[in-house]
């Protein structure tokens, strides 16, 4: 264990150091910072392997006076996320008066002033202490920071990422203590990445405040957010603001559905122009399969919210103005799924179009090569016919001019019946369509 390893190492220095001490040699000082090195680098590679948490729980095991040594190996990146672990008095016993800081997630509450929002940065514990939120946003939140919101408000907060290993009815329920739960996607913008996809955000409404818990900056949070902020008596309580940022998800991924019928029209133009090469089909092609995989991600979006508001009016929790506003936005979601359908409908035809456009360029260079092989029709069987011997054992002893003659004569025959053949192949199967197609007729009428 990993334990047993590092308290073998800070006794095996400490014997060491004692022995030196007691024995009269020469140069203690540096044969002591000789030992005291390597047992140090050695510390150093073990605590390099170990999570967060078990070093936290090695710190708890060990005497104060051996863990304040292994504290100081500790990278200066790894203190913050394990003063969130290690309980108050070992803190205090390691770290002085340092507090936890929430350094690289950003925690944000939001109170309701005047009928705006008003939003309190949380850096540390100390900010948590005396304010009356409506709103609690985490984002990018360890699993120590999440347990300590949690303990503070008397709730449980989940790790967003699970949410993707739920099944789809276990996203929205109640919980015994009248805790609701959703577990919702939200379009990310795709101006912050290559591709636009869906980020999962938990929510949870627990005496009368909203938390929610994501590991994405999103464009609806942002809306949300500066909305609130400007305009008074935008939202009234937590409720409020989860349906408006439904409604704000919603917004957004109307204007990512303009945005493809922008990048389709431009698609369009160069699919129906007159020529294309097959580097623009190719490239045509990977642009409209990239809006595809666009719109079928805001389809998928869009059907997920509408989910969710339905689980929240047959909750029974919403007011009459805010059961209203859901019908509404309920009425959105169903506009924008027509036009996905349209999208789908339209992403089909220009991918057949540019499919079209390819097998012409295709064909044009079978005209080419059949072209050629006209052309030098003649050639070959005068090479042909002029490579024939009359030494030949089917001409010897007939004079060449018989011989050339009825080799020319019997090519003649032979390609006057497989022309005549493959001409009465066509009108036999010209008949039975026409015949298939006049049963049909009769048998409609």
């Amino acid at each position: 264990m990993a334990l047993d390893k590092i308290s073998d190492l800070l006794n095996k220095q400490k014997l060491v150091v004692d022995m030196i001490h007691s024995q009269d040699m020469p140069r203690h000082d540096l044969v002591e910072t000789l030992v005291h090195k390597q047992h140090l680098v050695e510390l150093q590679k073990l605590l390099a392997k170990l999570p967060n948490v078990e070093i936290c729980s090695i710190l708890e095991a060990l005497p104060v006076e051996e863990a304040k040594i292994l504290w100081k190996q500790i990278p200066p990146e790894q203190e913050n996320d394990i003063l969130w672990e290690i309980s108050e008095v070992l803190r205090a016993q390691l770290a002085g008066d340092r507090e936890p800081g929430f350094s690289e997630s950003q925690l944000n509450a939001f109170e309701l002033v005047e009928g705006r929002l008003r939003q309190i940065s949380i850096s540390s514990r100390k900010d948590m202490e005396g304010i009356q939120p409506i709103w609690i946003d985490l984002l990018n939140a360890s699993k120590a920071e999440r347990s300590y919101v949690g303990e503070h408000f008397k709730l449980e907060l989940p790790d967003p990422g699970d949410t993707i290993d739920l099944e789809v009815s276990s996203r929205f329920h109640v919980e015994e203590n009248e805790e609701i739960h959703v577990r919702s996607n939200f379009l990310l913008d795709r101006a912050r990445q290559f591709d636009q996809r869906s980020v999962p955000v938990a929510f949870i409404l627990h005496n009368g405040i909203l938390f929610s818990v994501r590991n994405e900056e999103l464009p609806a949070f942002r809306l949300q957010r500066r909305r609130a902020k400007m305009q008074q008596g935008y939202v009234s309580d937590s409720i409020d603001l989860l349906l408006d940022l439904y409604g704000a998800d919603v917004e957004f991924s109307a204007d990512s559905l303009e945005d493809i019928y922008t990048s389709l029209r431009k698609v369009g133009r160069q699919v129906l122009s007159e020529t294309m090469s097959d580097l623009e089909a190719a490239a045509s092609l990977a642009d409209i399969a990239e809006e595809e995989d666009l719109n079928g991600c805001i389809r998928s979006n869009i059907l997920d919210t509408q989910r969710a508001l339905n689980f929240l009016m047959r909750c029974k929790i919403l007011s009459p103005n805010q059961f209203e506003d859901t019908k509404q936005t309920l009425r959105n979601i169903e506009s924008l799924n027509s036009h996905t359908a349209f999208l789908f409908d339209k992403i089909n035809f220009l991918m057949d179009a540019t499919i079209g456009f390819i097998n012409i360029n295709q064909n044009r260079r079978v005209s080419q090569l059949t072209i050629f092989g006209v052309v030098f029709m003649p050639i070959n069987i005068l090479a042909g016919i002029g490579g024939m011997s009359e030494f030949s054992m089917m001409t010897q002893g007939i004079p060449w001019p018989l011989a050339y003659g009825a080799f020319v004569i019997s090519m003649g025959l032979i390609g006057w019946a497989t022309y005549v053949a493959l001409i009465h192949s066509e009108k036999r199967k010209l008949k039975k369509r026409e015949l298939a197609v006049q049963a049909k007729l009769q048998s409609v009428a």
